[in-house]
């Protein structure tokens, strides 16, 4: 049994990932950045990845440790970039200094920026927020400096992961799945920009074949590449009466890639849940009045870290 910490992993990819690990013995270290309480039956220590004393007194204990702490997003990241380079990178490099373990990282293929071509692991890499430029300079350290690493470039998430953690409401499919739900009219911007997509418990599925089969190296995640424009008539399919509003205007969000997939699927893991999947899940957790305020900021990263003035 691997004795396995998870930095981060009170939020929306731990859940389901505490989940997936449960016969492990695991432990999640997080400062509860969104959260106000943490009861999920897993070991716990509250501290921050800048609390540098107390990583090194516990870290060492570790086989595994799974690194998902970090801000989150274009928007939440530009708040305050230097803050955002200290969790995101100076942190990460900090530890891989000092940790011994296997290590496993939680990139993005933000890193990729806008490029029209069909993108491999080798494909270059154009990072074009501080988000992804940060991302991508941890994991080119981890590279560069530690042999023991598995580090996944991940696709837009989407879904519901566990039924305890925080949802996202602030990613494309599950912010216009919401929009449907409150039946307002889906407006797409351009709709031709490419996105690779991912459910979030993919993320935990992928994580724990990776440590199963003792894998290392760099991998992009993801289940399929779509277009805005294809994820709104999707969702359409699951609410008729939904009218999608083509804007031929430029989103504000300029990034446009597609990935290729399959250097870690050829190795035996395969995605389980799909577009549809997720999809249906925002629809019955929000029709079902399971939130109590679907505008809630605690639901998007960038909206809640400015109520706080990104304070950590």
């Amino acid at each position: 049994m691997n004795k396995i910490l998870i930095v981060g992993g009170a939020g929306y990819i731990g859940g389901f990932l505490t989940d997936t690990l449960k016969t492990e013995n695991i432990t999640v270290y997080d400062n509860l950045m969104y959260e106000s309480r943490f009861f999920k039956d897993v070991n716990f220590v509250y501290g921050d990845i800048r609390d540098k004393e107390k990583l090194l007194n516990i870290m060492q204990e570790y086989d595994v440790v799974i690194w998902l702490a970090a801000v989150v997003g274009d928007g939440a990241c530009a708040i305050d970039p230097f803050l955002t380079q200290t969790i995101n990178e100076d942190c990460v490099k900090w530890f891989v200094d000092n940790y011994n373990g296997k290590f496993i990282y939680m990139s993005t293929c933000s890193v990729y920026g806008i490029n029209n071509d069909l993108l491999d692991e080798e494909a270059p890499t154009n990072p074009i927020s501080i988000y992804a430029k940060t991302k991508l300079a941890a994991e080119q350290y981890i590279i560069n400096k530690y042999k023991n690493h598995l580090i996944f470039r991940l696709g837009t998430l989407f879904g519901v992961g566990d039924t305890y953690s925080r949802i996202r409401l602030d990613l494309v499919v599950n912010i216009l799945t919401k929009k449907a739900c409150m039946k307002q009219p889906l407006y797409v911007y351009g709709g031709d920009q490419w996105r690779p997509l991912l459910h979030v418990k993919d993320v935990a599925t992928a994580i724990k074949f990776g440590i199963d089969n003792n894998i290392k190296g760099l991998f992009n995640l993801s289940c399929g590449n779509y277009t805005i424009l294809n994820i709104a008539e999707e969702i359409r399919l699951h609410f008729p009466e939904i009218v999608i509003k083509y804007q031929d205007l430029p989103f504000e969000d300029l990034r446009n890639y597609k990935v290729k997939a399959d250097k870690y699927i050829n190795l035996g893991w395969a995605p389980k849940y799909t577009l549809k999947k997720g999809i249906l899940e925002i629809k019955d957790i929000i029709l079902q009045n399971r939130l109590k305020n679907v505008d809630d900021v605690i639901y998007s990263n960038e909206v809640y870290l400015n109520t706080k003035l990104f304070k950590l």
